[in-house]
């Protein structure tokens, strides 16, 4: 059941109420209308849970809060090169930058079109562009329907003035991105106005500037999201391959990476995005060619007490491995080793042990030769393990299933030494307590030999297609 929500104003008088009516200081007054409001269930996550500076004032003012009062100075403002202005723009920056609250209400108080016609203003004035950039960024963070035709024009264009210029362009790109998540539409307007090749080439011409490469992989990922609920089918596919076919995005990624081989945060971020253009057999191809799966394979042995790089190295050698010919390369390069001490250097993690378990999962699917290696190295030791430390998360249960029944499906020799592990347990109680592993627990225990009841879905019986 939805929650019930309240304006800012309704918050806002139940606090003032508190401190004039029952005479309760500041702190109290606010934590017993917090307490008041989610006790009667209002979802309190868009209110700005703060006193507004009025309330702490002995002169009778209209109560406002502070993102506000930066938002009325920015309106009073009338020329982009008043002294006070970019002080202003940073100012409400800052205040945006504290919550989604501060942001949602600014927005609700027509924030946007304020700072938008700023960015325009301010196109041929750097520092005071940079400002205004960043405040749009900063307010357009969770509020991606905020963007406008006007404001993918001035990204756009931005994009193509400032090239030879880092700051600003990292901000329009952090821009970009926060309006293209979960807004396939934005996505869709932008790709068409040209922003990958703006990118891409943004990675390229500022190949050492670890910031925006990073914030720049970060928005091409974000091309590539069908993360959109309104929208039935999106365009991620034909992004990425736009990306990869008409922008050469393989090997600027992978260029990038070289070149940042010691960062390991615009390393995972690199890997991560590899991992999403990986959509077709013959780009995992390319991205081995191209040296992609080595630096995969570097990484995962030089940087392994890093869980979050882990993490994405994995995901990105899971994709890649889609392709037969990868999956054999991963594993000839000593890949499985690499994948179990991994998992067993992080068995608590659960992103890494539910990737770990992926990985191994798709090395296996349709090679037995790599089942034995698997095997040999301990693989499904590993995953019994990952199964029994989460056994609440139910992705590491569904792969770590996916994985054992892909081990023995072409190798019945494997059920016994996997059983003697106590693998049948594990499923079980997989199937038992996670409805969205059913189906997988129920084949690993069939392929495994177990006794286990299949359900028959249907059987074209007891009725008719047709009235």
């Amino acid at each position: 059941m939805a929650k019930r929500r309240i304006t800012q104003e309704t918050f806002d008088a139940a606090v003032k109420e508190n401190m004039e009516e029952f005479e309760m200081d500041a702190n109290d007054a606010l934590r017993d209308a917090v307490e008041q409001f989610e006790s009667q269930g209002v979802d309190l996550s868009c209110i700005v849970k703060a006193v507004p500076a009025a309330f702490t004032d002995d002169k009778q003012q209209e109560q406002t809060h502070e993102v506000l009062q930066a938002l009325d100075s920015l309106q009073d403002s009338t020329s982009v090169t008043d002294a006070n202005v970019v002080a202003n723009l940073k100012c409400f920056t800052q205040q945006c930058s504290l919550g989604f609250a501060q942001r949602y209400l600014a927005a609700q108080k027509d924030a946007y079109p304020v700072i938008l016609s700023y960015c325009k203003r301010s196109v041929k004035q750097q520092e005071a562009l940079l400002a205004a950039l960043s405040a749009l960024a900063a307010l357009t963070d969770g509020q991606p329907d905020l963007l406008d035709s006007d404001g993918q024009r001035l990204l756009l264009d931005v994009l193509s003035k400032y090239q030879a210029d880092s700051s600003v362009t990292h901000a329009a790109v952090n821009t970009v991105r926060h309006c293209c998540l979960k807004h396939e539409q934005n996505r869709q307007d932008l790709v068409k106005g040209g922003v990958v090749p703006l990118l891409t080439h943004a990675v390229t011409q500022h190949n050492q500037c670890a910031k925006l490469v990073k914030e720049t992989t970060a928005a091409l990922r974000v091309l590539t999201f069908d993360d959109d609920v309104r929208v039935t089918f999106g365009q991620a596919h034909e992004h990425a391959k736009i990306i990869v076919l008409e922008h050469n995005g393989l090997k600027v990624l992978i260029d990038a990476a070289k070149a940042h081989f010691n960062d390991t945060s615009v390393l995972a971020e690199l890997c991560s995005t590899l991992s999403r253009l990986a959509v077709r057999n013959e780009f995992c191809q390319d991205i081995c060619d191209l040296g992609g799966l080595k630096l995969m394979m570097t990484l995962l042995a030089d940087s392994y007490e890093s869980p979050e790089l882990v993490r994405q190295v994995l995901s990105g050698i899971r994709a890649v491995a889609g392709n037969d010919d990868v999956k054999d390369a991963v594993v000839n390069a000593g890949g499985v080793q690499l994948i179990v001490i991994a998992m067993n250097t992080h068995m608590g993690n659960t992103s890494v042990s539910e990737q770990g378990c992926a990985c191994l999962s798709v090395l296996a699917l349709r090679k037995p030769n790599n089942s034995t290696v698997i095997m040999e190295n301990g693989g499904a030791l590993a995953a019994v393990q990952a199964m029994n430390t989460h056994k609440d998360a139910v992705n590491v249960q569904k792969q770590g299933c996916m994985l054992l029944r892909n081990l023995v499906s072409r190798m019945q020799n494997y059920c016994q030494p996997i059983l003697d592990l106590g693998a049948e347990a594990l499923i079980a109680h997989a199937l038992q307590t996670h409805q969205d592993c059913e189906d997988l627990a129920r084949a690993a225990l069939r392929d495994l030999g177990c006794k286990v009841e299949l359900r028959e879905l249907w059987t074209g019986k007891h009725g008719s297609l047709t009235n």
